[in-house]
């Protein structure tokens, strides 16, 4: 047993100096998902229905954040190991990419949620500034 528990301690503090980017898109996944659950029941109620929790989208934050996860740590892993010379902070760089993806997604929830503009200028203000890099799209 006390090999077996050397071998986890091992491979968890490999990946120690990945902890935080994991907390960070944990928490931004989190906030994404409870926000979007109330701007579902605030869709629902307004709309004149009746709103419940449906597991299928639970399990589909948790399959996302699993991906999420996964792939902060590979891009890690790129760095640390394949492309230690080159210092391009993958993982950093895909975190912040996860984090700016469910921001956005908060700042949608939120409008939909208080019906204020404000987070919905926001969003068009991004939108108008990040077409040009990345293309059309909706």
């Amino acid at each position: 047993m006390k090999y077996f528990s050397g071998l986890i301690a091992g491979v968890l503090s490999f990946f120690a100096p990945v902890e935080p980017l994991l907390i960070m898109a944990v928490a931004f996944v989190a906030v994404d998902f409870l926000t979007g659950v109330l701007a579902d029941r605030h869709r629902a109620h307004a709309e004149g229905g009746k709103w419940r929790f449906e597991s299928r989208k639970a399990w589909r934050t948790i399959s996302k954040l699993s991906f999420v996860m996964a792939g902060i740590l590979l891009a890690w892993m790129l760095d640390a190991l394949l492309l230690p010379l080159v210092n391009l902070r993958l993982a950093n760089l895909f975190t912040g990419f996860v984090c700016g993806v469910e921001f956005w997604s908060y700042l949608e929830n939120a409008t939909t949620i208080t019906g204020e503009s404000r987070f919905a200028d926001v969003v068009e203000a991004l939108k108008k500034r990040l077409t040009p890099l990345f293309g059309g799209g909706k």
